[in-house]
């Protein structure tokens, strides 16, 4: 049986949303009308899980054409190396991320995690790249503060924000973590976040999607 998940039909480009992992982390599958997609954060740790994302692509007709990072933590990179070597994709993300995707194999062992080390970043994307697929593109903006380079991929011809840990619906990303900064995190949010506009929606790395408005307005963190 299918996961329940969100689409959204109205716009060109559909998403497909899964909660994967212990730390209930949000995997993205972007695609459009041509049956190209992009595969970003897969957080899929075990067999079940890795078994829901192939049979939603394969139900969708979908054809992966490219396999993203937001971040690398370990929640959202559990699933890197599944994704890479079933659809033969190399990993893109931020240069920035190396060391946070390099420390994860050992972040595994202290923690007694099982952990399928992700292959590394072939690709490096920052601000201001366009990542293409079919016929969407998707806008790259750096967004750092929880990790040192996080960034995030915004469509803006159907105003869908892809976040990653950045911004949640009441709350932000963690700051505590090496790399991290409240102060730039904050800054990143309002310079990069607010200019797109109140109706934007955000699809953040865990819990529920949200608007730029609804945390203008109520989400403590930025009053």
């Amino acid at each position: 049986m299918l996961p329940l998940v969100e689409l959204h039909k109205e716009v060109i480009m559909e998403i497909g949303i899964f909660c994967f992992n212990d730390f209930m982390e949000n995997t993205y599958i972007l695609h459009d009308e041509t049956g190209d997609c992009v595969i970003i954060d897969p957080g899929c740790s075990n067999a079940r899980e890795e078994g829901i994302l192939v049979e939603y692509i394969d139900a969708q007709g979908l054809t992966p054409k490219r396999l993203l990072n937001t971040h690398c933590h370990i929640d959202h990179v559990l699933g890197n190396h599944f994704v890479a070597e079933r659809y033969n994709l190399s990993l893109e993300s931020h240069k920035g991320e190396l060391p946070v995707l390099e420390a994860n194999k050992m972040l595994a062992q202290m923690y007694g995690m099982s952990y399928t080390e992700s292959v590394p970043i072939d690709s490096f994307l920052d601000e201001g790249d366009a990542v293409s697929f079919g016929d969407t593109s998707l806008e790259v903006l750096f967004t750092p503060g929880h990790s040192p380079a996080s960034i995030s991929f915004y469509h803006r011809e159907s105003k869908q924000l892809i976040a990653g840990d950045v911004l949640f619906q009441g709350s932000i990303g963690r700051t505590d973590l090496p790399g991290g900064d409240f102060d730039t995190l904050i800054k990143s949010i309002k310079e990069k976040y607010y200019p797109l506009g109140d109706d934007v929606t955000v699809y953040p790395g865990h819990g529920p999607s949200t608007t730029i408005i609804e945390e203008k307005l109520r989400n403590p963190f930025l009053q």
